[in-house]
């Protein structure tokens, strides 16, 4: 299974460009709190951690805030009565609980919580979604820089030390996808089912024959590792 936020996660720095998208981090237990930070802070976004409803309520008045992820269970002012306190500024929120049960769920999205994810979650799903609403919202960068690359999501562009590089349409989707969750081991049976959209088969090696075509392509042997059992992993120099 994929990194869990009730386990170790290790974090590792690449430089890559997005628009600064700010991020509201509202979590009373700060071990979670720190790695969500971590994973996030990693690819890009600029956070900030208040660990109770009140210390959120003051941060929402005073900054300006892309997306606010929220825990239901704060003290002071628990999530539900902070998303009402919210709803004036026009901020999206994605809730992230431990309150599994499906009313819970259907009052956090009618408040107008934009998504409930549930603890313990996938480090890389929660990427995943943040992205879903910030692209609802407008609030993603189409560039992304790292190392000696720059890549266009919109155009699909890719370039080396400036010199375009023709990708295929699943090798620029696997390429994005690792560079998105570096740092994070992602397993064969994720990447296959998320590029190409189907049950992952054992014994298929797509998934082996276009890593090592990216890594050729685009000079990434150092970047693109492969982790044992798992799968594979991007870590910039």
């Amino acid at each position: 299974m994929i990194e869990k936020v009730d386990l170790i996660y290790h974090v590792y720095y690449m430089e890559m460009e997005f628009v600064m998208v700010k991020i509201l981090i509202v979590e009373d237990e700060k071990s979670i709190a720190n790695l969500i930070y971590d994973a996030l802070s990693n690819v890009g976004y600029r956070c900030k951690i208040v660990f109770d409803g009140k210390m959120a309520a003051e941060e929402i008045e005073e900054n300006k805030y892309d997306l606010i992820l929220l825990d239901v269970m704060l003290p002071e002012i628990d999530g539900f009565e902070l998303i009402e306190y919210t709803l004036q500024f026009q901020t999206p929120v994605i809730f992230l609980t431990a309150k599994a049960d499906v009313k819970y769920r259907v009052k956090g999205l009618k408040l107008g919580a934009e998504d409930y994810i549930v603890k313990p979650f996938d480090i890389s799903e929660l990427l995943a979604r943040i992205e879903v609403v910030l692209r609802r919202y407008n609030k993603t960068s189409e560039i992304i820089n790292t190392g000696n690359l720059t890549i266009n999501l919109y155009s699909r562009c890719v370039k080396k030390d400036g010199e375009e590089v023709e990708l295929t349409y699943k090798e620029f989707e696997l390429l994005v996808l690792l560079i998105k969750n570096q740092g994070i081991a992602l397993y064969r049976e994720m990447i296959y089912e998320t590029i190409w959209n189907n049950d992952f088969d054992s014994d298929t090696r797509t998934v082996d024959l276009h890593i090592q075509r990216l890594r050729k392509k685009l000079g990434l042997e150092n970047q693109i590792k492969t982790v044992y059992r798992v799968g594979y992993i991007y870590k910039e120099q």
